[in-house]
């Protein structure tokens, strides 16, 4: 299976140092944040589920993503990190 590159947007890098600075369990947010990589890198528009066409959501608590897909290029984007 050929294997996709993630890369997260500024704003939701942001968003993702503000919830690991807000949680009280920061190497869970941590863990997440490693296995939503590790998931993404293969088979991304398999996980989750469909958002709207062309988003797609993630979660691995504490931390949920958006995301979306580029086939072409072979990269996930993820746009958007919330805490569940």
């Amino acid at each position: 299976m050929n294997r996709y590159t993630v890369v997260w947007v500024k704003s939701a890098e942001d968003e993702l140092v503000e919830l690991w600075l807000a949680s009280s369990d920061r190497t869970a947010v941590a863990a997440a944040t490693h296995e939503i990589d590790r998931q993404l890198t293969t088979g991304p528009a398999l996980k989750g589920e469909s958002v709207k066409e062309g988003l797609r959501a993630l979660n691995v608590p504490p931390v949920r993503v958006l995301y979306s897909v580029n086939d072409h290029d072979r990269i996930v984007e993820v746009a958007l990190v919330r805490a569940i």
